[in-house]
């Protein structure tokens, strides 16, 4: 049987005397997408940020496809195989896309380490093709895309580096109807490579239209956790707001 590619067990954060997270445990499949909703505050971001080794918990544990964790930092979520895309993307806008794609993680060659980049560009330009990320050319500076080709490109980054997990945390906030839809495509497609994403969305209708399993948080505290098929927006909504007990 497949191991969940993540594990959280009674995860708890508190930050002083504030407690921003209370008891949350979750699994995520290979392949499955897994929405994280709740209101401002609720500690979704917090929890995005335990898994990516920026805050370490302050009980409970995360375990990576059978084996216990300590994440300790961005770099060993990295190693572990997992990404993140945050709001504001993290791209170097005066850089092209093809060095965006490899950043910090460039290929070199020959015994001085000279840049690569004609492995860069040609990895590049199939995995833009591969995701139907629709730039002019892996030559392209960023700060000369669309909103969306931006993001399209950040999703491209952690779907290139991403072994088991990607973390994307409200990644359709700032874009329009028609980029919103061809981010969609792009995250749904990242089932078919066997990878788990996570997904902050203030979006229901987006929740719905890509979640296998929607996880409600309300203050810090796990609501409950439904399988998107078997609920309604009525009862998200009224979980989020505590009109509704889980």
């Amino acid at each position: 049987m497949t191991q969940p590619v993540l594990a959280l067990n009674n995860i708890r954060k508190s930050f002083g005397g504030v407690v921003a997270i209370e008891d949350f445990s979750l699994t995520i499949e290979p392949g499955e997408i897994v929405a994280l909703v709740g209101d401002n505050g609720a500690g979704k971001s917090t929890l995005i940020k335990i898994i990516s080794g920026v805050h370490a918990p302050s009980s409970g544990n995360i375990v990576i496809e059978g084996e216990s964790i300590s994440m300790s930092s961005a770099t060993k979520a990295r190693e572990h195989g997992i990404e993140v895309v945050y709001q504001d993307l993290a791209l170097a806008d005066q850089q092209s896309v093809y060095m965006n794609l490899f950043l910090g993680r460039e290929v070199t060659r020959g015994p001085f380490g000279q840049l690569d980049r004609k492995t860069m560009i040609a990895e590049t330009q199939r995995l833009v093709d591969e995701l139907d990320v629709r730039i002019p050319s892996p030559h392209a500076t960023i700060r000369d895309l669309s909103g969306g080709q931006r993001q399209g490109i950040a999703i491209a980054r952690a779907t290139r580096w991403a072994k088991k997990l990607i973390l994307l945390d409200e990644p359709t906030a700032a874009l329009g109807v028609a980029e919103t839809a061809k981010v969609e495509k792009i995250v749904a497609g990242l089932k078919a490579r066997n990878i788990g994403v996570l997904i902050i969305s203030h979006s229901l209708d987006q929740v719905f239209r890509l979640s296998d399993r929607i996880c409600v948080l309300r203050r810090g505290k796990q609501i409950g956790i439904r399988k998107t098929a078997d609920t309604d927006k009525n009862e998200i909504v009224s979980m989020i707001t505590g009109l509704s007990a889980a």
